[in-house]
């Protein structure tokens, strides 16, 4: 029985009673390194992968920089030949084309792409793993949030597609998205509108580029604004079942 989440939601638009009945078991390990900023958003969704696998099967580590001092196991882990950077860079081949026959670790970086982009770009161990991505996904159903393109996904999408690809198991997909999908619900409820991707916006000339820096973080900040105040009716207490959390932190 899953108990509610701490700080993150209040009970009324909870997504933990849409998490599968029983923690999902899967082969593959996903490992996450999450962006500061994005652990005090309500909206992240890697929280939701946390709790939808087994115990052990996803490690979220918080931080811009990896630390093999603090986290001895993270050389061991990425010096695997069978672990993954799942990230679109130019050297990346096609997840579907990987043997099905073994268990992967598969690495994600969750944040904004600018954000994903700089903790690739400063942690150069990352540079050596083989890089897969993956292609023909359709578009993201997380539509509280612009995605750069309709071929981009939320990390929760992203990470249960790939594990789905590898182990030839898509009866998976449907139950660990389901409260990303409650979550959307509930946000278009209170007051949250659809939000297409850049590329949609573009084509359909509907993107209004902003004019400068000062501009852009202005639009992150009311962007972060509107998230809290849909969220600012957090009045009774929450239910605390936090123990199965695997949060690191760098």
């Amino acid at each position: 029985m899953h108990g509610y989440l701490k700080r993150i939601r209040p009970k009324t638009v909870c997504w933990c009673p849409y998490l599968p009945r029983e923690r999902i078991d899967v082969h593959t390990t996903v490992h996450i390194i999450q962006h500061p900023f994005e652990v005090s958003r309500c909206l992240q969704t890697a929280r939701i992968l946390e709790h939808g696998l087994a115990p052990g099967k996803c490690t979220v580590y918080v931080g811009k920089r990896i630390s093999y001092k603090k986290h001895p196991r993270l050389e061991t882990l990425l010096k695997s030949p069978e672990t993954l950077l799942l990230y679109p860079g130019p050297k990346a081949v096609d997840i579907a084309t990987m043997p099905q026959d073994r268990k992967y670790n598969i690495v994600l970086l969750d944040g904004t792409w600018p954000q994903a982009g700089g903790i690739y770009h400063q942690n150069t161990m990352l540079h050596c793993l083989k890089q897969v991505k993956l292609c023909n996904t359709g578009t993201s159903k997380y539509v509280i949030r612009t995605q750069p393109s309709d071929g981009c996904l939320s990390t929760l999408e992203t990470a249960v597609t790939a594990i789905a690809i590898l182990e030839n198991r898509p009866d998976i997909i449907e139950p660990l998205t389901r409260p990303m999908s409650a979550l959307c619900d509930f946000q278009m409820e209170h007051g949250a509108v659809m939000h297409h991707s850049k590329q949609y916006l573009i084509d359909n000339g509907l993107y209004k580029k902003q004019n400068s820096t000062g501009d852009n973080q202005k639009s992150v900040n009311d962007s972060n604004k509107r998230e809290n105040e849909q969220n600012n009716h957090l009045k009774e207490p929450i239910e605390i079942d936090d123990e199965n959390s695997l949060r690191d932190n760098f």
